[in-house]
């Protein structure tokens, strides 16, 4: 659990809190939103909506190392064939730390994107319509 102590001008103790697992989705849902990077630890994000599609969990593939002011994440992610892995790796990073900081004050100070797999458009086509028979 994170925790952010904040005293104002009456003195009065205050304390906001965060459980990891919210660190954890906030930092899913931001990169499910991040162009080229298809699925986190398996999870197939729609083409359409800027959700996991039913079923999955959008804190599967994430780990999270929180403090009182800062936050470390790590995340396995599979990408779209052509699309440039550094690209999306800096955007991902810079989208994390941007909605952390803003969400809850947390400054991102350590980033890791590991890249398990590559799909083309015709897998993800493939993919989207097995989920579709699933569902």
């Amino acid at each position: 659990m994170t925790t952010t102590n904040q005293t104002t001008k009456n003195a009065v103790d205050q304390q906001l809190t965060f459980d990891d697992q919210v660190i954890e989705k906030i930092a899913g849902i931001t990169v499910s939103r991040v162009p080229g990077i298809v699925s986190l630890d398996g999870n197939m994000f729609s083409e359409f909506a800027d959700k996991v599609t039913s079923g999955t969990s959008v804190t599967k593939g994430i780990k999270v190392d929180a403090g009182e002011k800062q936050a470390a994440v790590k995340m396995d992610a599979t990408i779209e064939y052509g699309k440039s892995a550094p690209e999306i790796f800096k955007a991902a990073c810079q989208e994390v730390a941007t909605a952390l900081e803003q969400m809850t004050g947390l400054k991102l100070v350590k980033f890791e994107l590991h890249i398990n797999d590559v799909k083309t458009r015709e897998e993800l086509t493939n993919d989207n319509k097995k989920e579709k028979e699933v569902t």
